[in-house]
């Protein structure tokens, strides 16, 4: 057993939901993934988790300077040569399909060195930093058999700090995932220094024991977790993924999921929020947690939340 202590709930209160579309929403949204925005929920009950078939058309990103008319004094040098530097800043985003239906996504803005830019594919949303080129190249677990993957970079938060226009641009990535039906994945994604972390145990293994996946041991089975996100961040989106791929040799019997939550000097005594979504037979299943958590004579304990996701019930070939 894992050296700490551990406060073992149900999640039988979390709050499902239904998202009605994908929808791309502002870094201003509450804790959590794409499925916050109240209109875009529809509330069910805990029995009745909502089933996401999730489905994207006509997508357009548009970048456009607003037509002048000839000045009526000399431009300034300054002023011409950041002109002519916006006009070249265009971000590009490219995917190519990986083993485990798993997608290689590289990004391309030379113009927003350093800057912030958020992801988002099929409800999953994490923010990441472009390093020092501009540039940006990582592995993100497909959730969709026509992987669609929009990354935005508007900086809401800088445009709101000093009163000016936020930074935008944009880009769009979509690949065919041939081997997603292979896989069964769980997604939790979460905003700012909640301490959630999700474990897996395949086919009866303990905690400590070869078969327990999770952040400090993340290939130590058949499965693997993946982090994405920049902690650094202020206030960042963060997902941690499980996923399964299933093929010949695959033993019959059941992984079982648990997402745990630490209780810090962070988060104690205050209400955090996450969401999950599952992968199975193609199709993407919600659920949202809102969870009041213990006040800070707690700090150090675990909060274990056994029904959060559903176990993954693997039959055999």
């Amino acid at each position: 057993m894992l050296n700490k202590r551990m406060l073992m709930l149900s999640a039988a209160t979390a709050i499902c939901a239904l998202s009605l579309g994908f929808v791309m929403q502002p870094d201003s949204a509450p804790s959590g993934g794409g499925a916050y925005e109240e209109e875009h929920l529809a509330e069910l009950t805990p029995e009745t988790p909502g089933e996401l078939d999730l489905s994207l058309t006509n997508i357009s990103l548009t970048s456009a300077l607003p037509q002048l008319e000839g000045p009526s004094k000399p431009v300034s040098p300054s002023i011409a040569s950041r002109a002519e530097v916006q006009l070249g800043c265009e971000m590009a985003a490219e995917a190519v399909a990986l083993p485990g239906a798993m997608v290689s996504l590289q990004i391309t803005a030379p113009c927003l060195r350093d800057e912030r830019v958020t992801i988002h594919h099929q409800g999953m949303m994490f923010t990441e930093t472009l390093d020092g080129l501009g540039a940006l190249d990582l592995q993100v677990p497909a959730l969709a058999r026509t992987a669609v993957f929009i990354v935005d970079a508007r900086s809401r938060d800088s445009a709101e700090a000093e009163g000016s226009g936020a930074v935008s641009g944009g880009a769009l990535a979509v690949v065919d995932v041939p081997d997603l039906d292979q896989v069964d994945r769980v997604v939790l994604q979460w905003r700012g220094n909640s301490g959630f972390e999700v474990h897996a145990r395949e086919f009866g293994a303990n905690y400590n024991e070869e078969g327990h996946l999770w952040r400090e041991a993340p290939d130590h089975g058949l499965g693997q977790v993946l982090m994405l996100g920049d902690p650094d961040q202020l206030s960042p989106r963060l997902v941690e993924t499980y996923s399964f791929l299933r093929n010949g040799e695959t033993p019959a019997g059941e992984i079982e999921i648990s997402v745990e939550a630490q209780v810090t000097e962070i988060n104690c005594g205050r209400e955090i929020s996450a969401q999950s979504l599952r992968l199975t037979a193609g199709r993407i299943i919600s659920r949202d947690l809102v969870l009041e958590m213990p006040d800070c004579s707690a700090t150090g304990d675990f909060l274990v939340l056994n029904n959060l996701v559903e176990n993954l019930k693997i039959a055999a070939k």
